[in-house]
């Protein structure tokens, strides 16, 4: 029981179980979205050299391998993400969400913000914005918790937190939609 902003050795188990299970749900939504990331990549990985050598941040050597083995590493970690939100696979998942927030970052501060984000969406291009910025920040934090020891979960944890991170997920495609549509020429033209 929380009493007066102390907290008691009584409300620890059911803390914990919470943060356990927003971690597990954070895992599947950060999986799926990586899922969907590498496989889009893969689909176009004709183009996507193109949208990496964009952020003029790599040298022109790197550029294909990094092509190359990005949407497979995506891929991998997702897939690590989705069986049971695998502690191995929250670190690399963190700092691929804080490396290309930082990529993001540095473009919009170099006044390159019109280039695609290459967030895996071809049908719906998105240029960067601090928004984005803010979303890969938050993605990387709601995984976190999977790195603290958790009790043991109920079958009911983990059909909750699989819910929660479909829901997670969908709120994820939808912010990416509609801040696609919103950066759309057409939407600009209306302005």
């Amino acid at each position: 029981m929380i009493w007066g902003g102390i907290i008691s050795a009584e409300s620890m188990p059911s803390m914990a179980g919470g943060l356990a299970m927003f971690g597990q749900a954070g895992a599947v939504a950060v999986g799926l979205v990586f899922v969907q990331a590498a496989l889009a990549k893969l689909r176009h990985r004709d183009l996507f050299p193109g949208v990496l050598a964009n952020y003029r941040l790599l040298p022109e050597a790197l550029i294909a391998p990094t092509a190359a083995l990005l949407p497979v590493a995506e891929l991998v970690i997702g897939l690590a993400l989705l069986a049971g939100g695998q502690r191995f696979a929250v670190l690399p998942a963190a700092g691929l969400l804080s490396a290309f927030a930082a990529a993001m970052a540095i473009n919009i501060v170099r006044g390159r913000s019109q280039i695609d984000c290459g967030c895996g969406r071809s049908q719906l291009r998105q240029p960067l914005s601090w928004m984005l910025v803010a979303r890969n920040l938050v993605l990387a934090a709601v995984i976190l918790p999977r790195l603290l020891p958790s009790p043991p979960s109920s079958s009911l944890d983990l059909v909750l937190s699989l819910a929660g991170g479909i829901g997670l997920f969908t709120i994820i495609l939808l912010f990416n939609a509609i801040g696609a549509l919103a950066a759309s020429p057409v939407t600009a033209r209306r302005r």
